[in-house]
């Protein structure tokens, strides 16, 4: 039977090796003349999926042990890399720690989360990838080397793509566990939009704007506030009587506790619970990260593609994300508002509408989320990338036979 990615738009076109343990992974590495890892398959790259090994073999860590082990004396955790985030997160919040974000399914691999850049929401939190601490990785000749914070190479091999060895592990840092409160609103109107927008998305710890692009403007704001304090109202915006899905139709039972009763971080941080289906499962996903100071006119640019996306688009949302110094991640030295598209599941229609996005949004330095739909290539990427030269020659030195590479990486790094 093919296997394909979660959204079931990507059939996989390499032999799948379920590996038993680490001394096999290393077995398969060195002797594969291509080989790229799987984590939870929610990559929506379709066009030459970023987890495909051409001519090679996909591994798959799944029937690994799960591990988190605290240590708090350097308050991190090391845990293993295809652990769901779910999964992590209920072993820290037993033993009274917790992760400073997550992103808005739990469900994804810890690896693979942070290889892409994946992230959550707040203007003060980065992505996923700046909780990393160290990485312990299965380089080209099969050999472990471990990457930790500090060192050389360390800011060009968080987010990687997987391109410089499959992780095994990553150490990641953690606080003592905390709660959080959830408050919905719906109507913020386009015309109080850009005088309220620095405000409401400082509002709360992390925030979440959701439209169809359409009059009605901002139909849903998500407030995630740690303690137990209520956030402030935006704008013109009304309190929500019931628990809202953020997809017409959707049934709430899937997402997280609303209605501003505070409960465990891991229950409210993420928009889905753990044991549900997150979104509505036949879907494409894009998102493209635009500088902040940017924010408002690319929100008026996608206001004038409206009729265009409008037949491919089930929902948009807008988040904040900090600024970091990793070289591949969309938040590479700007803070920036991740615009976020949950597309139909028709991968011709859809990428028949991502020219017209990016036109919009990479004039504005956008840089596209490297897990999920778009179709620029290394020609309008790297310059939106300081640091991409860097990168292809850690890439050149650490992997020079191009063990871990594809046809994706060939079109996107060169």
């Amino acid at each position: 039977m093919a296997e394909t990615n979660w959204a079931g738009s990507h059939t996989y076109r390499s032999p799948i090796e379920r590996v038993r343990s680490v001394e096999h992974l290393q077995e398969l590495v060195a002797a594969a003349p291509r080989v790229r890892a799987l984590g939870s398959r929610h990559s929506f790259t379709d066009l030459t999926d970023i987890a495909d090994a051409d001519h090679g073999v996909l591994v798959s860590l799944v029937d690994l042990p799960t591990a988190v082990v605290v240590d708090p004396t350097t308050r991190t955790a090391r845990v293993t890399g295809h652990a769901a985030y779910g999964q992590v997160a209920t072993r820290l919040h037993a033993a009274g720690w917790a992760l400073g974000n997550l992103a808005s399914l739990p469900h994804i691999s810890v690896a693979g989360a942070v290889a892409t850049g994946t992230h959550g929401s707040g203007t003060g939190n980065g992505s996923l990838a700046t909780a990393v601490a160290s990485l312990d990785l299965i380089r080209s000749d099969g050999e472990r080397r471990t990457v930790s914070r500090g060192d050389a190479d360390f800011e060009g091999s968080v987010v990687a793509l997987g391109a410089l060895g499959i992780v095994t592990s990553v150490t990641l840092d953690v606080e003592p566990t905390y709660d959080v409160r959830q408050d919905v609103f719906t109507g913020l109107s386009w015309d109080a939009l850009p005088s309220a927008f620095d405000a409401v998305t400082s509002s709360a710890y992390s925030v979440s704007l959701f439209t169809r692009w359409g009059e009605a403007g901002i139909d849903q704001v998500w407030l995630k506030s740690r303690g137990e304090q209520a956030p402030s109202e935006p704008l013109g915006a009304v309190p929500a009587t019931t628990t809202m899905h953020m997809l017409d139709g959707a049934d709430p039972e899937s997402v997280t506790a609303q209605g501003g009763v505070p409960g465990p971080w891991l229950d409210r941080l993420p928009h889905f619970r753990m044991g549900f289906t997150p979104s509505r499962g036949e879907e494409l996903q894009s998102e493209y990260l635009v500088p902040r100071e940017h924010a408002l006119t690319a929100i008026e640019r996608l206001r004038g593609l409206r009729d265009l996306m409008a037949p491919v688009l089930q929902v948009s949302e807008l988040r904040t994300v900090a600024a970091d110094g990793l070289w591949l991640s969309g938040s590479h030295g700007h803070d920036v508002v991740a615009v976020h598209f949950t597309w139909v599941r028709d991968v011709e229609r859809v990428y028949a509408v991502l020219p017209a996005v990016e036109a919009a949004l990479l004039p504005l330095g956008a840089r596209p989320h490297w897990g999920k739909c778009f179709v620029a290539g290394v020609d309008e990427l790297e310059p939106l990338y300081p640091r991409m030269a860097d990168f292809r020659s850690l890439r050149a030195r650490v992997d020079p036979e191009r063990v871990f590479g594809n046809a994706f990486l060939d079109r996107v790094i060169g």
